[in-house]
């Protein structure tokens, strides 16, 4: 919970990872979205009235396309950066995929439904789309670029829209070049200009402001250029970096107001396997710039609050993303696949989540049809009762954490009968050898499974090549212990504590799942098992 309560809140507002987060005011509400990536469903939609409590009101993709292509884990790909504008009396997400271009969905209602992804742009390498409209109608699409896609980056190019928004006309205006910048002024002296991309576009009493994130993802700052025209000259400067706090690459975000004329903004600080976590900071203009956090006197530019005054905004109950499931009716909105579902994978009966044993790599880094959702703080616990149903040898199923390594608990069922695992693969590339420690045979109908985590902090060599705030010398990674239990209340330890590192540009999850052996394709007729979970329960 970031509200403390008692008219302050603490940061961060969203302990999850919701990357690249982007948001706007329609009235007196606040929508929020993030990254999805290959989760499905995609592009989560967060709603709040207060800038402090938000919660989960739906996704804006149903499916990551092409179709095909996404049926298969394909981590780090998929929904980059997105933005959301209301605009014509609907709701408009852009998103990229770096692959394919720039997409828009649109709604009447940010709960959905949803229109299908229209492609707007297949510019290469385009990601971070900054949709903007100017006093007179006119749209335009700001984006930056991705290096390993487009072979350039650190720009910022501009292009009109049609007046559906659905598709950019005429040429590519390279508006900011940040190569061509002279150095920025930091709290480490100046630095260069450098991966300046997330572009937002916004206009003020006569000026142009292009809000950026720049100087890498966790030592970076949020730089913000400005101009009296669209099309530049612009001017940038650093408004909000580091500065004597521990919170690393304070950047990338929305800048949002208040009906009572109050500006605030929302970014992401990248904490390893914990994810892009977003914050929230107070915003001020000074001499036509914005200053963003706490600043100083004199200072052009803010730090990162950790506890602040709320938004002057009606009281909302304190609240945050839900993360317990009791599976009644359908799973929550907190659940997502690694990949297109099939349409088998699950389905909720009596109760009951139930899940079929997929057959698909026993490296859970590669496979989509584990059922995740984003950790829900620093540490926690969580529970889940589980009842195996497998009808070949080699089906498992259980409780899992993944990132680029991954472990579980649960049962597999052998030659000898059904046995409690858990199984790891620590580090290394996808493929790797995955070990797994044998825990009892089990006869019993249910078992109940347990992981527990708590974050750790392990140095890492400084780069030579720029200087980073001393966060960067560290990575903050996450121990997991594993346990059982046959009666719920009596939980017993397997498996020596795992250390779980985050995935391709996301943090590490929490899911379930089951499994079918390689080799028992369904194509061939072969029938597999399921596991039941009668709730999945976080507790600190």
């Amino acid at each position: 919970m970031a509200d403390n309560g008692d008219g302050t809140y603490r940061n961060p507002v969203l302990a999850g990872d919701y990357s690249d987060p982007d948001a706007v005011r329609v009235g007196d509400d606040y929508y929020l979205v993030s990254s999805s990536f290959t989760d499905v469903p995609g592009l989560p939609i967060l709603h709040s009235r207060d800038l402090v409590n938000w919660t989960v009101i739906g996704h804006a993709l149903a499916r990551v396309l092409p179709d095909d292509h996404y049926r298969t884990a394909r981590r780090g790909g998929g929904v980059w950066a997105p933005a959301i504008r209301h605009h014509g009396g609907r709701f408009l997400v852009y998103y990229p995929d770096p692959d394919r271009g720039i997409f828009v969905v649109s709604a009447l209602d940010p709960r959905g439904p949803w229109s299908d992804p229209v492609l707007v742009d297949a510019t290469p390498g385009a990601i971070d789309p900054a949709p903007f409209w100017d006093d007179d109608g006119t749209g335009w699409l700001g984006y930056a670029f991705a290096k390993s896609r487009a072979g350039k980056a650190n720009l910022i190019a501009l292009k009109r829209l049609n007046s559906a928004g659905t598709a950019t006309v005429g040429p590519e205006r390279i508006i900011i070049d940040g190569d061509r910048q002279p150095p920025v002024e930091t709290s480490l002296g100046p630095r260069p200009w450098q991966t300046t991309e997330g572009p937002k576009i916004y206009k003020r009493a006569g000026w142009y402001y292009v809000f950026v994130p720049s100087g890498s993802v966790k030592g970076g700052w949020q730089g913000v250029f400005r101009s009296r025209s669209l099309t530049g000259t612009y001017e940038g400067r650093n408004v909000l970096d580091q500065g004597r706090t521990a919170i690393n690459g304070p950047h990338q975000g929305a800048w949002v107001d208040t009906p009572g004329g109050e500006d605030w903004f929302l970014h992401f600080q990248d904490r390893d396997t914990y994810g892009r976590v977003v914050l929230l900071e107070p915003m001020r203009w000074q001499d036509g710039w914005p200053i963003i956090g706490r600043a100083s006197k004199g200072d052009r530019r803010g730090e990162p609050v950790t506890t602040y005054r709320k938004p002057a905004l009606p009281r909302q109950p304190r609240g945050a993303p839900v993360a317990d499931d009791e599976f009644d009716d359908a799973v929550s909105l907190a659940w997502q696949f690694g990949s297109n579902p099939g349409d088998d994978w699950m389905s909720v009966e009596d109760g009951r989540l139930r899940l079929k044993s997929v057959t698909g790599s026993t490296d859970l880094y590669e496979n989509g049809a584990l059922l995740s959702q984003k950790l829900p703080g620093p540490r926690f616990c969580a529970r889940t009762r589980m009842r195996f149903a497998p009808l070949r040898v080699g089906e498992r199923a259980g409780l899992a954490v993944h990132g680029t390594n991954f472990a579980w608990v649960g049962l597999e069922n052998r030659d000898d009968g059904v046995r409690l695992v858990q199984a790891y693969r620590a580090d290394g590339a996808p493929g790797d050898a995955i070990t797994q420690v044998a825990g009892p045979s089990v006869k019993q109908d249910a078992v109940w499974l347990e992981l527990c985590a708590e974050p750790v902090t392990v140095g890492v060599p400084p780069p030579d090549f720029t200087p980073y705030w001393p966060s960067m010398l560290r990575e903050t990674r996450m121990a997991v212990r594993f346990a059982y239990s046959f009666d719920g209340h009596s939980y017993t330890g397997l498996g020596e504590p795992f250390e779980a590192r985050a995935g391709r540009w996301v943090g590490a999850q929490i899911g379930l799942f089951a499994q079918a052996a390689l080799g028992t394709p369904a194509a061939l007729g072969t029938s597999v098992g399921h596991a039941d979970f009668d709730w999945f329960r976080i507790d600190k």
